[in-house]
């Protein structure tokens, strides 16, 4: 077993760390060496006070960060024993990885890791094409790998109460003025490393769109041209909804988001209904759950697309001076 993670060996997996997604794409990370090994901690500097004002979001992203991390390693054949919130005088340190037995990859971890430079989030309207049964058992299968469960809502009634939900709680957000200043911040207008581009914002929301939108993009659709009517909606969610089970649903997340990209399919995120505790209890019911509900996606086939920016990897690491 090795003695400990190099500098060189984290700012490598950290590369692929800081793809992960977060809200507002605000990367909220932090990566260091300590001791031989590699903790992720989340940034307070990048945090959403009146969007995430309970750190949820930000554990969460990363998490994401962790599974990537968690990749990269393993795929260059220095895989990691992962301890989940290991200091508790320290609670933003989300976890810390120390080098397992060194071993091949195995050909799941290397397909994922190849879909991490190729995954986004496409907030355009899907294509009519139905997600095959096939698609949608390894979506399942990569939720429960990670110790988490993913509901497929199908069917037009499944669908129409989950979007009376969502709607609700977009509605209690948008009455909130620094909900709204805090989202125009972070909408960019021109290049930036950070933040959301307002060409990968999708088209203004309309009142008969089913589902809500962030209102990231700026872009009027043709007349005529609504999102598609019956989107398949997958709702993932963990056993609990403590600090170290949001953590879990990160890395759910992202291996989810990682296996559609692997199976050709486009993803894009509402978390509204999360974010708003009595919608978030609502939707739970609704489905006959236990646990709590982390996020959900809107998945199918969609137009090409590329990554959003990211800030530059030593930007997001810390090391001792005379490691630099």
């Amino acid at each position: 077993m090795d003695i400990g993670y190099s500098v060189e060996q984290l700012r490598v997996a950290a590369t692929d760390a800081v793809r992960a997604p977060s809200l507002h794409n605000v990367q909220p990370w932090r990566f260091r060496l300590r001791d031989g090994g590699i903790e992720i901690l989340v940034d307070p500097a990048r945090r959403l006070p009146a969007t995430d004002p309970s750190g949820w979001g930000a554990r969460v992203a990363a998490g994401a960060a962790l599974f990537n991390l968690r990749l990269a390693l393993a795929v260059a054949g220095h895989p990691a024993t992962v301890r989940l919130r290991p200091y508790p005088s320290e609670p933003d340190v989300v976890a810390r990885l120390v080098p397992d037995v060194p071993r091949r990859p195995t050909p799941t971890e290397q397909s994922l890791y190849a879909a991490i430079p190729r995954r986004f989030s496409n907030r355009a309207p899907f294509w009519p094409d139905p997600v095959p049964a096939d698609a949608r058992w390894r979506l399942g299968d990569a939720a429960r790998a990670e110790h988490c469960w993913l509901e497929l809502l199908i069917g037009v009634s499944a669908v129409n109460a989950f979007a009376e939900i969502a709607n609700g709680a977009n509605r209690v957000l948008e009455r909130d003025p620094a909900y709204r200043a805090e989202r125009q911040a972070w909408i960019r207008r021109e290049h930036a490393l950070d933040g959301v581009p307002t060409a990968a914002g999708g088209p203004r929301a309309e009142p008969q769109d089913l589902l809500p939108a962030r209102g990231f993009g700026d872009r009027y659709r043709p007349p005529g041209r609504d999102f598609e009517p019956e989107p398949l909606v997958a709702v993932l969610g963990s056993t609990g909804n403590t600090a170290v089970d949001q953590v879990v649903a990160g890395q759910a997340l992202q291996r989810v988001l990682l296996t559609a990209t692997d199976c050709g399919l486009s993803v894009s995120m509402l978390s509204q209904p999360v974010e708003v505790p009595s919608a978030r209890e609502q939707l739970r019911v609704s489905l006959g759950r236990f646990g709590a509900p982390q996020m959900v996606m809107r998945i199918g086939y969609g137009q090409p697309g590329w990554p959003t920016p990211r800030r530059d990897v030593d930007e997001v690491l810390d090391l001792p001076v005379h490691q630099v």
